[in-house]
Parts: C-alpha cells; sequence; structure tokens
C-alpha cells in the first residue's frame, strides 16, 4: 500500500515539475560563491529535436486578439446574384479565399469565420499582432482576379502609342487566360542586366502546366506585340510586357511582372493573385484596431483575479476542512500548473473568455474536492475507521463528481462545436480544466490524503 503510494508520489511530483518548466517564462538563474559558480536561464523552452522534425516554441502562451491586439474586421458578402441554394456555398468559398489572404500574411492564430442572420451574410475576420486596418481590409476584401488580353487586330499597335494603351481600355480583347491558370507568384528583385528596372520589385507568375502551354500559344500570336496583364474590373494593364521572338519559342522560364510598385505593394498584389478570386463582393461594414497595451492590463487583471479567487478558495478550505484543506490547496496548485502547461503544448489560444474559462474549472475542481470531503466527514461520523472513511468518501462521491462533470463537457463539447471564436476558447479552456480537474481531484487529492492519513497513523503510533 505505501509503496503505492510512493510510485503515484513520484508520478506527480515528475508531472509537476514538468508543467513547471513548461509554464515559466525564461527565468534567469545566477548562483556565485565559494562553492558553487552557476549562471543559466530555465523556462521559455524553444525545443526542436529529430533534426528539426519536432517543433515547439514554450516561450509564451498563444494569446488571441483581445490580448495581443490586432485588427478586427467585419465584411457583408452582396450575395444577391447568387441563386438561393448556392448562396452558403459561396459565402464559405469567399471566406476560404480570405483565410489564405491572411495566412499568407504570415500572421499567427489568424481567426476567419462565416455568419448568417436572416439575409445578411457575414465574414468575419480577426487578425492578431497587425495595426494598419487600412492595408488589411484592402489586401482581404480585394476581388483579385488576374486577366490576360492581347490587343485587338484592328487596333493598329505601335510603341509610340504605348500611352493609349494603357489608358484606353477599348483597345483590349481577353485571351481566355486568367489567374487561375497559375500555380502562384513571388516578389523577386529585377536582375543587374534588366537595366531599366535594375533593383526593383518585381513578381513572377508561376504557370501551371497547362497554363503555360496556353500562355505559350498566346506568345506565339503575339511575337513584337504586348500582352497586357489586369487585375479586377479595371481597364487599365497593370503590365504589358512585349513578347520577344525567343518567348514565342515556347515558355521556359516563368515571366515576370514589372509595374510602378515598390515592395510592399509589390508582396500584397502576390498575396491577391496566389489566394484567388473572391467568389463574391464584399463591402466593410465594421473594422477596428485593438491596442496591445490594452491586451497586456487585460491579461494582467485576469491572472491577479485568479490568483485572488484561488488564494480565497485555499483559505476557505483550510478554515473548513483544516489539514484536508492544505492538502487540497496544494492539489489546486499542481492542477493549476498543469492546466496551464497543456495550454501551452495544445496550443491553446488565449482570450478573455478563455481565461474566464480556466478560472470558472478551479472553481468546478473545488467543487469536487468538497463533495470528497464532505463524504469523509459523514463516513467518520457514522464510525467509519479514518482510512476506510478516505477509501469509501472518493468511491461514493465518484458518481456525483462524475455526472457533474460528464454534464459541463458536453455542454462545453456544444458550446465549442456552434459558438464563434470567443465561445470556442471559453468552451476549450473549460473543457481541458474539467479533465484536468478529475485527473488533480480523484488522483492528486486521494494519495496526498492516503500519505498524509498513513504517515499521521505511524507519528501517533
Amino acid at each position: 500500500m505505501l509503496k503505492n503510494i510512493y510510485v503515484r508520489l513520484g508520478l506527480i511530483s515528475a508531472l509537476t515539475t514538468m508543467a513547471l518548466l513548461i509554464v515559466l517564462p525564461r527565468t534567469p538563474i545566477k548562483m556565485n560563491n565559494s562553492l558553487i559558480g552557476l549562471e543559466t536561464t530555465i523556462g521559455g523552452y524553444n525545443l526542436e529535436l529529430f533534426g528539426g522534425k519536432f517543433k515547439k516554441d514554450l516561450r509564451d502562451f498563444k494569446k488571441g486578439l483581445d490580448l495581443k491586439g490586432g485588427i478586427r474586421i467585419v465584411l457583408e458578402a452582396d450575395v444577391s446574384n447568387i441563386e438561393l441554394g448556392e448562396r452558403e456555398n459561396a459565402l464559405e468559398s469567399a471566406k476560404n479565399v480570405i483565410a489564405r489572404r491572411v495566412d499568407l500574411l504570415g500572421v499567427t492564430e489568424p481567426y476567419v469565420a462565416t455568419t448568417k442572420s436572416g439575409d445578411q451574410y457575414r465574414i468575419l475576420v480577426e487578425i492578431p499582432g497587425l495595426d494598419n486596418v487600412t492595408d488589411a481590409v484592402n489586401l482581404i476584401g480585394r476581388t483579385a482576379q488576374l486577366t490576360f488580353k492581347q490587343i485587338k487586330p484592328d487596333s493598329g499597335w505601335s510603341e509610340d502609342r504605348i500611352p493609349e494603351f494603357y489608358t484606353n481600355p477599348d483597345l483590349w480583347e481577353p485571351t481566355g487566360i486568367t489567374g487561375a491558370d497559375l500555380k502562384g507568384a513571388e516578389v523577386i528583385v529585377a536582375s543587374q542586366t534588366d537595366i531599366q528596372n535594375q533593383g526593383r520589385p518585381q513578381i513572377k507568375l508561376i504557370f501551371s502546366n497547362e497554363g503555360r502551354e496556353k500562355f505559350s500559344e498566346l506568345a506565339k500570336k503575339n511575337v513584337n506585340k504586348p500582352i497586357g496583364l489586369f487585375l479586377d474590373e479595371t481597364g487599365v494593364p497593370l503590365s504589358m510586357p512585349i513578347v520577344s521572338p525567343d518567348l514565342a519559342q515556347g515558355l521556359t522560364d516563368d515571366p515576370v511582372i514589372s509595374g510602378d510598385f515598390d515592395f510592399e505593394s509589390a508582396k500584397s498584389l502576390s498575396i491577391q493573385i496566389r489566394a484567388g478570386a473572391l467568389p463574391v463582393p464584399v463591402k466593410v461594414l465594421e473594422q477596428e484596431t485593438i491596442g496591445a497595451t490594452l491586451g497586456a492590463e487585460s491579461v494582467q487583471k485576469s491572472f491577479f483575479a485568479a490568483g485572488v479567487g484561488l488564494l480565497l478558495v485555499v483559505l476557505f478550505l483550510i478554515f473548513r476542512y483544516g489539514r484536508l484543506g492544505v492538502l487540497a490547496g496544494v492539489a489546486l496548485f499542481i492542477y493549476s500548473v498543469l492546466t496551464l502547461a497543456i495550454f501551452k503544448l495544445v496550443p491553446v489560444v488565449l482570450t478573455l473568455p478563455g481565461i474566464a474559462g480556466f478560472i470558472l474549472s478551479i472553481g468546478m475542481a473545488t467543487d469536487a474536492n468538497v463533495l470528497v470531503f464532505e463524504r469523509v466527514k459523514e463516513e467518520i461520523f457514522w464510525g467509519k475507521p479514518k482510512n476506510l472513511a478516505i477509501h469509501l468518501g472518493f468511491d461514493r462521491a465518484w458518481n456525483s463528481i462524475k455526472d457533474s462533470n460528464i454534464s459541463s463537457l458536453i455542454t462545453s463539447f456544444i458550446l465549442f462545436q456552434f459558438g464563434s471564436g470567443p465561445v470556442k476558447g471559453f468552451a476549450l479552456t473549460l473543457a481541458i480544466g474539467i479533465a484536468v480537474s478529475l485527473f488533480s481531484s480523484i488522483f492528486v487529492v486521494r494519495t496526498f490524503i492516503e500519505f498524509s492519513s498513513i504517515w499521521g497513523g505511524k507519528k501517533n503510533a
């Protein structure tokens, strides 16, 4: 019996130590005296194992928009020209395109979701870590359909008329080649051999196999003539490179677009081309920038509230149950550390509602302890020996603990499945907290109480 308890205590100690190392931020340790000379850090690890195949960044918790700061945009999709039965599919397609564009920005943990209320179809976009809402709106909401056009046969091409071809859309005709024939686009810098554009950003168009064949056929028909690249519904070509005789022999390399843009505008354009065209027009209903300072204050206040709440709960347990309350307080500390470690490992994107779910789960862990302690007191009152009372108290309280926690887990699942972003965060942290609280109440607290009972009996003997 005692050996089994020691094994469980060892497991609890190992788990708690690992959880503390995960949760702790990068903390320097310095010890310089006549016996020890130590200077190192613990916590805040950025792991890269097995030759880079396994990576885990534990330097900080992942924070949502309301904590990290960023941009929140609500878009309304115009589906009036879409058949009623296809509107939800069109909205979902638009969401996927916008999600790809946001991902290509390189931000972490963006949130893109659709909502429908009556005949209103909307897309919610939350981008943590950005502060330029205007650029984000321009990038996310543009249609960005790239088309290739050729000069009409009766337009009378000559290089002297280049300005006219840049301003008169009636001189061009479509070729059937669009951005759909591309696999992607990337920003490059013009080579030194390109005297006119040397050092300036350009966009390389990466064609699919079928698109390459189509573009090669188009080039053969337009030797020494320009091919116009048009973006969206604008009538002005973005670029109109002239087809050289070498290019007409067959497209052997990916062509580039040269235009009047800097690196930022080139990056934005390449992202739009890669992400594709929006299937429906969208307009901005709401846009706001949330400052990171406000988020930092919210984190501090939330964790201060959690600390005060945990302290008050422990004081109540000690006042009500004495030594059992002290053991429960230690178990609650271990519970909190384990839960936060899981948040970092998953990782869970922490939001204010998510922190609220974590704090609520502390109360539920306490509730399980109270059920057990009250049952143990009843067993002792009925004349059972202390060790037997502890055993029966845990066993007979288990059904109540199990039923209440399973019902809470079901509620959390429903909230996560059908809720929006903040509600999902609340549901996820609550569910993780409930699962860990079961482990804490049934395994950790029971081990502590059984060890305390046996150790106390030995001392009294």
